[in-house]
């Protein structure tokens, strides 16, 4: 994974099938575990147990996440994985379907898209299947209706607060207003840790739930300076990490170290998360998944394009008693959690999705690739502004990514 690729365009249809497992977790006792996702809007692949991984000097180096790093070293780290659109909400559409984004109608564009409510999506068929169902912070959107692939707003859980959308910004204000940057720092966390909790006391119990947690912390607009100011991140660290389409200068080191600093306001927010589940004597029988809707945003060939750097996301999953510490190197793809989350539920996922299951990736003993057709992915954008064209016409591009190289 970012190696140096050659790029070739193709003008060529190309047809894929994909079988997904039969296989459905539970512990010993046949109960079926919970599932904690923690879904950041526009956290590409940066975190620390990333580090070393690329085989040169990376953004990797210098990032600090303790919290997401230990869920990686008790679970499961994918070295290649992939969203199916770099945008949004088509990214959404297919992580909560299972489909291509192109698949899901309105959909697949950001500006106007629409959501089908006949498209069958995960969150709503594991309360079906007797899960309890929280969400706090963004699902999916923009689009109308808000949220719709989890109930809209009938399952938020946020009145604690929404400050972790905004972590430069929120712990900044308060610091103006007096607060040390601890203070400030954990009125923030506690936000986090209280509508969790709250959740955790409103579900059913007994059965088994789904908490979905999806900060934009990681969306511009963050604090100029807030990386070095909040977090010690200082720019110059980034010298030489770049990749050569980046330029090397202090004020694209600065704009990163600061997209950092919100990158490891996610991991304190797992931490959160992490403690409140242990509290909660529920970590042994919960998986926990980690992951973000495309890569940096602002930045050449990132976020809205169709290059490793725009559709490389962190994915790392930790299921009871699956084998720790493991580096997959097959190559996955977001919409493939939705057919996994759902055999986890017990659930039968539809036919014919684009998603393949994770299980067997999960349940098994091996590191690097234990699937050898798992070697391409298909990713893609409809439209993600309605401007980019007149008359609001769409720019459609598709892209196969594989060991070797990056059609476009």
């Amino acid at each position: 994974m970012f190696n140096i690729k050659q790029n070739f365009s193709f003008l060529c249809g190309i047809a894929f099938v994909s079988h997904g497992s039969q296989m459905i977790a539970a512990n010993s006792t046949g109960q079926r575990p919970n599932i904690l996702f923690v879904f950041a809007d526009d956290w590409g692949r940066y975190a620390s147990c990333y580090k070393g991984l690329d085989g040169r000097p990376t953004i990797n180096d210098v990032i600090k996440t303790p919290n997401v790093d230990r869920v990686a070293k008790e679970g499961v780290l994918f070295r290649n994985a992939f969203v199916n659109a770099p945008s949004s909400t088509p990214c959404r559409s297919s992580l909560f379907s299972g489909r291509y984004f192109f698949n899901c109608n309105l959909g697949a564009i950001l500006q106007g898209a629409e959501w089908d409510e006949n498209i069958p999506v995960y969150p709503l068929m594991l309360e079906k299947a007797g899960y309890s169902i929280g969400k706090s912070f963004k699902v999916w959107g923009p689009g109308k209706p808000a949220d719709a692939p989890f109930g809209g707003q009938k399952y938020a859980y946020e009145k604690a607060g929404r400050a972790a959308n905004n972590f430069s910004e929120e712990v900044t204000s308060r610091i103006g207003n007096g607060m040390s940057l601890e203070q400030a720092r954990e009125e923030v966390l506690e936000q986090v840790r209280q509508n969790f909790k709250d959740f955790l006391a409103a579900r059913l119990k007994g059965n088994p739930w789904h908490y979905y947690f999806g900060p934009t912390t990681t969306h511009r607009s963050w604090v100029k300076g807030s990386g070095k100011k909040l977090w010690g991140i200082q720019p110059d660290w980034l010298k030489g990490k770049f990749p050569e389409f980046l330029p090397d200068v202090a004020e694209v080191r600065e704009d990163v170290a600061d997209y950092l600093g919100e990158c490891q306001a996610v991991d304190a927010y797992v931490g959160v998360l992490l403690k409140c589940l242990e509290e909660a004597g529920e970590a042994d029988n919960t998986v926990i998944v980690l992951s973000g809707d495309h890569g940096m945003p602002g930045v050449t060939s990132g976020k809205c394009n169709l290059y490793d750097m725009g559709v490389s996301v962190p994915l790392i999953i930790k299921m009871p008693g699956s084998k720790t510490g493991r580096i997959v190197d097959d190559f996955v793809r977001l919409p493939d959690l939705a057919p996994t989350f759902m055999e986890i539920g017990g659930i039968n996922p539809p036919e014919n999705l684009y998603g393949k299951s994770l299980l067997p990736l999960l349940e098994s003993e091996k590191s690097g690739v234990i699937d050898s057709l798992r070697n391409w992915v298909i990713t893609g954008r409809e439209r993600h502004v309605s401007t980019a064209r007149e008359d609001n016409l769409p720019y459609p591009m598709r892209s196969l990514h594989t060991p070797d190289y990056v059609y476009i």
